[in-house]
């Protein structure tokens, strides 16, 4: 992964975000698109990437993709449409449920495969919604604009071919606190920035959580090269490891 060359801090926030909005602008026009499309969650990163486009005075197409009413239950739902309602986003919302359940493989292929089926099953989630912003996207000849930070790309916290699929993304190399920096200089509604992170793939999933290991600490990882707990350090390098497939390109034959 490439090494971290810079910091975003609250003395330099406005100088950075307005470059990474004026790199969106040009990414958007060099590939001679009408603008992008954004599968926006209610979390603190696709809300700081919506931010973003609108400072780069790029047209921006928000799309909300719940799984039947997980969004609404838990509370996400009402804090995009906060975000939408502020700003004045154009959006759409598309239930991904049928998708989702029509592609599901409910029987264990051997006994003990549970937590696999299950597991399996959450990441059609993102898969889904991978396909509908790709299809929305062709539709109005816009890029798909990742959110993917810095912290989830060091341990693979991602779904191949899901939401780390994009065509380009802001954040890759901002940890999850510069993300936090900047939703506070543009203005990101309290609500999301003081909620706990989750990737919404299944009821009360929190990302710390699933990780164990706290955004905190793989920052200072990020930045110190170390999170001052060798334990916490193993899981980290354990986890980068495990998805370093995630980024290469698949092996060919030659």
């Amino acid at each position: 992964m490439e090494p971290k060359v810079f910091i975003i801090d609250d003395r330099n926030v406005a100088s950075y975000a307005g470059q990474i909005a004026e790199w969106i602008r040009e990414q958007v026009e060099r590939a001679g698109r009408a603008g992008v499309t954004l599968g926006i969650s209610g979390g603190v990163d696709s809300a700081v990437v919506a931010c973003l486009c609108r400072l780069a005075g790029v047209d921006v197409h928000l799309v909300i993709m719940p799984y039947g009413d997980d969004m609404e239950r838990a509370g996400h739902l009402a804090h995009v449409m906060e975000l939408i309602e502020r700003f004045r986003f154009r959006y759409h919302l598309f239930d991904i449920r049928p998708a989702v359940d029509a592609l599901a493989i409910t029987t264990p292929f051997r006994p003990g495969d549970a937590a696999r089926l299950a597991l399996s099953r959450a990441n059609t989630r993102p898969r889904a919604r991978m396909t509908y912003l790709y299809q929305l996207a062709q539709l109005e000849n816009r890029l798909v604009i990742g959110t993917g930070n810095l912290a989830e790309r060091t341990v693979g916290y991602f779904t191949k071919w899901g939401d780390g699929a994009c065509d380009l993304n802001p954040l890759a190399m901002l940890t999850k606190q510069e993300v936090y920096t900047l939703a506070r200089y543009l203005d990101v509604p309290g609500a999301i920035i003081h909620k706990r992170p989750s990737a919404g793939l299944w009821e009360g999933q929190a990302d710390e959580d699933e990780l164990g290991i706290t955004y905190a600490r793989i920052d200072a990882y990020i930045l110190n090269g170390t999170s001052d707990d060798p334990s916490i350090d193993e899981l980290i390098e354990r986890r980068a490891a495990l998805s370093a497939h995630k980024f290469d390109k698949p092996p060919i034959f030659e």
